[in-house]
């Protein structure tokens, strides 16, 4: 099994400071695999902002994938946008706002959708595409490929089509060809998970979308600061929201959805289903849930 904390929007800078210590208490507790952020660590991408931001990550558990969101190239600073847009990034979170995870059981491709020439929306390019075929498609079915990004591919409803990252219909044809099965975003503030299928309706292909809501901004559209944590282990994935509680000043377990592989792409299993199936978080896999009358015999 493996398993994935997923945070985005950290927007520090305009934080909620009684936030930070619990979150950062919280992903250690979950004892992830892998830590992927994905994007927008910063407000307005000063030095000071992702000093603080390179501290909260180093509290974290390791291997993490980060990639910059908008917030994380310069606004102010017209000069820098254009012509060293991802400099801070680069100097204090990491050297590749592209990074790339493997092991046996998953392959995790980030790409930076942030632009210079749009404050908002985001977009990737043909060599990004190209990028994301080279790293995804020599993997089998039997590991879990992701892709992280700032801009999601889709939308939970009710928000405006342009947040949709730019020649996401082109990038979802070559990500279905690699048979990707996660696309995990933030960008919205808001917690949703759905099927590509339902979008893009490619032969053959479903992967699920996986948006993460702000983890520690005071900007919060309703929702209170949360993050995922993601469950693969074939054929089922599971994400769990963890929502931040103000009167315990912790992060608690909410909402949880399950989700089998089947040849036509991910199906969500009923609560009734998925109650009978339970991750093992020692790593040997899914085990039938027993309920305990019947465990005492």
């Amino acid at each position: 099994m493996r398993k994935i904390v997923h945070l985005s929007d950290l927007h520090f800078g305009r934080i909620d400071d009684r936030v930070v210590g619990p979150l950062a208490q919280a992903v250690r507790d979950a004892a992830p695999s892998l830590v992927v952020v994905s994007g927008d660590l910063t407000q307005r991408a000063r030095s000071r902002q992702f000093r603080e931001a390179r501290a909260f990550l180093d509290s974290l558990p390791h291997p993490q994938v980060v990639v910059p969101g908008n917030h994380d190239v310069p606004l102010w600073d017209v000069v820098a946008r254009f012509t060293r847009p991802l400099e801070k990034f680069r100097r204090y979170i990491s050297d590749d706002p592209e990074p790339f995870y493997e092991d046996a059981e998953v392959a995790v491709a980030g790409v930076n959708t942030a632009r210079s020439w749009t404050h908002k929306y985001g977009r990737v390019n043909e060599r990004q595409i190209a990028r994301l075929r080279e790293r995804l498609c020599a993997y089998g079915a039997a590991v879990f490929k992701a892709v992280v990004t700032h801009h999601p591919f889709d939308l939970p409803p009710g928000h405006d089509e342009r947040e949709i990252v730019g020649r996401a219909r082109l990038a979802m044809e070559a990500l279905a060809a690699c048979g990707a099965d996660i696309l995990l975003a933030g960008h919205l503030h808001v917690s949703h998970t759905g099927h590509t299928a339902e979008r893009y309706r490619i032969r053959g292909h479903s992967a699920l979308f996986v948006q993460a809501g702000t983890a520690t901004s005071t900007r919060g559209r309703g929702e209170a600061n949360s993050f995922n944590v993601v469950r693969l282990k074939h054929p089922h994935a599971q994400v769990e929201r963890r929502v931040w509680q103000p009167e315990t000043e912790s992060f608690r377990p909410g909402p949880a959805e399950t989700f089998r592989r089947t040849a036509d792409g991910w199906e969500r299993l009923t609560d009734e289903v998925a109650a009978g199936v339970t991750f093992d978080e020692e790593g040997t896999g899914l085990q039938p849930h027993v309920p305990a009358k019947a465990a005492g015999g």
